[in-house]
């Protein structure tokens, strides 16, 4: 694994060239923060400036910043030129509990140094504590559209004041079935705003969502290429479907101690893998919708805290997760759709930190890394070398599994082209 490539980082603006006041540049050098990722550096001076933005941009580029930094900076402006209400002002709508959570901690911490408040608010747990803290008064809210609407509808919550408001991962609350609950969000929003749009990907119902929303934006695009290949080396290790769960093993008892985030494709199979660790005598924990919320975030604190090691998450629910040492990302099994792959590994590699993911292909998933390395325009290394290659090299795909993914590809295009004609 250590004679994978590093691409090498050769980004040298400040945060202090951008104009940031002195409160938050002081809350971003505690985090260790100097340089500003390419997203940042392109999108704060437009926002600055008050335009409406389009963000083509992966998980792993630094959005959350790209977008909050600036939102901070005029609310905080505002305040001490203007008597400020509390008031919810700015509102930030993502489709995840997890990735809610992690965007209100990325704000208190950016807030540090200034007198503005916010809150988190997402479903699955009683709404007490949640509508307590507003109710005591706060700045910006960070919102699932579940609980966000459900509030509004309780009048306990009014977007009448909204004078920034942020959609991120459209892509993912598409998929999610979010588009009515957003269609009705944007009925009790002001005209008056400053609007921001984040996807990963922009299919033609994206865009179409988009200009409901953004007037006349500036757009911006990180492309995949840039997120996967700055900081993270990459390698593919062909091997059987059964031997799968035998490599893992290895792999985590290499390092042990090692902080290790593994993908798999389905809720069924992230806990078979978690059963399988544990006949091993590795502790690990599983996080995907079919477990309860208190269940995902202890595992998921658990393992921000180096209490454990081994995380095995599906795409959905790993949407939150933001570890500062995060060592090794595992693709057990490989995204049937290529965007994802470029999520799943820019989990490692962020800020200053060098990451390493490692993907398992077996014979079915041949055509997902040719999907995958054309989209990044790269090959991804081959370790060719390890105790299951040999038997890897005989893996035929039997002719009813295939038969199985061509009917899987024959619903996915109709299920794109049914999207589309809506």
């Amino acid at each position: 694994m250590n004679d994978l490539p590093l691409s090498p980082y050769t980004h040298y603006m400040t945060f202090k060239e951008l104009s940031i006041v002195a409160p938050i540049q002081k809350a971003l050098a505690s985090k260790g923060y100097s340089q500003p990722t390419p997203i940042q550096e392109q999108s704060i001076p437009i926002l600055l400036e008050g335009k409406d933005l389009l963000g083509v941009a992966q998980t792993g580029t630094g959005k959350t910043a790209a977008f909050a930094i600036p939102i901070i900076q005029q609310l905080y402006l505002d305040a001490t030129t203007k008597k400020s209400s509390k008031r919810i002002k700015a509102l930030v709508v993502t489709p995840t509990r997890e990735l809610a959570i992690q965007i209100a901690d990325n704000f208190t911490e950016y807030c540090a140094h200034t007198n503005l408040k916010n809150t988190v608010i997402f479903g699955g747990v009683k709404q007490g504590t949640q509508v307590n803290k507003l109710k005591a008064g706060i700045d910006i809210l960070v919102a699932t559209p579940g609980r966000l609407l459900d509030l509004i509808n309780q009048r306990i919550i009014s977007l009448r004041d909204i004078e920034y408001f942020v959609l991120d991962e459209a892509d993912q609350m598409l998929d999610m079935g979010f588009i009515h609950d957003i269609k009705k969000l944007l009925t009790f929003l002001p005209s008056k705003r400053q609007s921001l749009f984040f996807s990963a990907t922009m299919p033609q119902n994206i865009k179409e969502l988009s200009q409901t929303i953004l007037h006349n934006p500036s757009k911006v695009s990180v492309r995949p290429e840039q997120a996967t290949a700055e900081r993270v080396k990459q390698a593919i290790y062909f091997v059987q479907k059964s031997d799968k769960k035998n490599l893992l093993i290895e792999l985590i008892n290499e390092k042990p101690n090692d902080s290790t985030l593994v993908f798999s494709r389905t809720k069924h199979g992230a806990d078979k893998v978690v059963k399988v660790l544990a006949k091993a005598g590795i502790k690990a924990a599983a996080i995907h919708g079919n477990k309860s919320q208190n269940a995902r975030q202890r595992a998921l604190g658990a393992f921000k805290k180096g209490e454990l090691n081994v995380l095995i998450a599906t795409d959905i629910a790993a949407r939150g997760i933001d570890v500062a040492d995060l060592s090794l990302v595992v693709n057990y099994d490989l995204p049937n759709i290529p965007e994802t792959y470029v999520h799943r590994i820019g989990r490692t590699g962020r800020a200053k930190a060098s990451g390493i993911a490692i993907s398992f292909c077996n014979a079915e998933e041949r055509a997902y890394l040719r999907d995958i390395e054309k989209l990044i325009r790269q090959k991804i290394p081959v370790v060719e070398e390890h105790p299951f290659a040999e038997a890897a090299k005989n893996e035929v795909v039997p002719v009813k599994e295939k038969t199985q993914q061509n009917r899987k590809g024959n619903s996915r295009n109709r299920n794109r082209n049914r999207s589309k004609r809506k």
